[in-house]
């Protein structure tokens, strides 16, 4: 299993719905998942740290596992069917026991942002999804005078400076 992060939420251009990408921590790999608009909504509000007066889906299900002394202790995107991606919610009860329930990857990673708990990808759904993160155009440049950087013959280099 890896853990990942929300890397970025954004709109596929193509197919024009959210997609949502979930970075490696241990390298620069990214799984795309395809989400609706609603779960969209979920995570953009809990990335922008927004609240409202009154409980959104997510955050009531996040204060119902809390009020009877749960606590996430993790989401995993387990497996991939048809181009599908499923996920499952693991709670720890008061009890101390493991109740593993099937969920959405969209619903599991807007409760697991709520909840500040990690985000897993299992290695097979990785390793048939992942692909390497497209750099900005920032990024780019910032590569681009590292490579220079480290390239640069300093003898040269100090003839134009003289």
């Amino acid at each position: 299993m890896r853990e990942v992060e929300v890397k970025a939420l954004l709109v596929d251009p193509v197919h024009n719905s959210p997609v949502i990408l979930l970075k490696d921590q241990n390298s620069d790999m990214v799984v795309p998942v395809w989400i609706g608009s609603p779960e969209a909504t979920a995570i953009a509000i809990e990335l922008q740290n927004k609240t409202f007066p009154r409980p959104l889906t997510h955050d009531l299900l996040k204060e119902v596992i809390l009020a009877l002394g749960g606590e996430l202790e993790k989401v995993v995107i387990d497996h991939i069917q048809d181009g599908t991606y499923y996920a499952t919610i693991f709670i720890r009860t008061k009890e101390g026991t493991i109740e593993e329930i099937d969920a959405r990857p969209s619903d599991s990673v807007a409760l697991a942002l709520r909840m500040g708990s990690p985000i897993y990808i299992a290695d097979e759904v990785f390793e048939a999804s992942a692909i390497e993160l497209p750099l900005t155009e920032e990024e780019e440049e910032r590569e681009q005078f590292k490579k220079f950087v480290e390239e640069i013959d300093l003898a040269e280099f100090k003839k134009f400076i003289q």
